[in-house]
């Protein structure tokens, strides 16, 4: 549910108490911090979070607003440094596998990693033509949304409906997919393929567990 510019401030408020106290702010703050005539403004704002499900509501208690869990895990994870991003699916490092599906799921990386401005994804690399560049089958690749690329870039492609990752080599009559592993040649990309840049490559991160 869309907020207004009211509902959005009221929310931000409740959710920057509850940063700075640990505890929520009482009604009774709210129409105190807002100016509101009466509780049933701070009722009516109330309401309409809990039914956008921001807030859950214990209306017997003083302080009965609880941010719901999704939330929760925002304000701990902007508090770590953490940033949540979508991840798209599996890149192949290797053979092309089939294109980006919609999102799957989410993966929490350090805000520093993605400091650029623009559209942040991450991909699950699937494959090992990108070893000598140290991009491993079961990293997670960090990639800002863009459809060009400079030479030399390591970029997320999409060949006639398939994913990989590659090095990018523009000449003035050809496009070539650089493998960085001795064992996998060159990808020549011919004028009949259907061919996009879906990203470059910014970052990866690797679990180990």
């Amino acid at each position: 549910m869309a907020l207004t510019k009211k509902q959005k401030e009221v929310f931000d408020y409740i959710k920057d108490y509850f940063k700075v106290h640990g505890i929520s702010p009482t009604q009774k703050e709210i129409k105190e911090h807002f100016g509101l005539k009466s509780f049933g403004s701070v009722n009516r704002y109330i309401k309409y979070l809990c039914e956008a499900e921001l807030i859950d509501l214990d209306w017997n208690a003083r302080r009965g607003i609880k941010l719901t869990q999704n939330n929760i895990t925002e304000e701990r994870s902007q508090s770590d440094g953490l940033e949540s991003i979508p991840l798209l699916g599996d890149v192949a490092a290797g053979i092309p596998i089939e294109a980006i599906e919609s999102c799957q799921d989410y993966v929490s990386v350090p805000s520093s990693m993605i400091n650029n401005t623009g559209t942040i994804f991450a991909l699950n690399v699937k494959g090992d033509s990108m070893i000598d560049d140290g991009i491993l089958d079961g990293d997670y690749l960090i990639c800002k949304h863009q459809q060009t690329a400079n030479q030399g870039q390591t970029i997320v492609a999409i060949i006639n409906g398939e994913a990989t990752v590659k090095r990018y080599q523009k000449s003035k009559n050809s496009i070539q997919l650089i493998a960085a592993n001795e064992k996998y040649k060159p990808i020549e990309v011919s004028p009949s393929d259907q061919f996009n840049i879906a990203g470059i490559v910014i970052g990866l991160f690797r679990q180990y567990q």
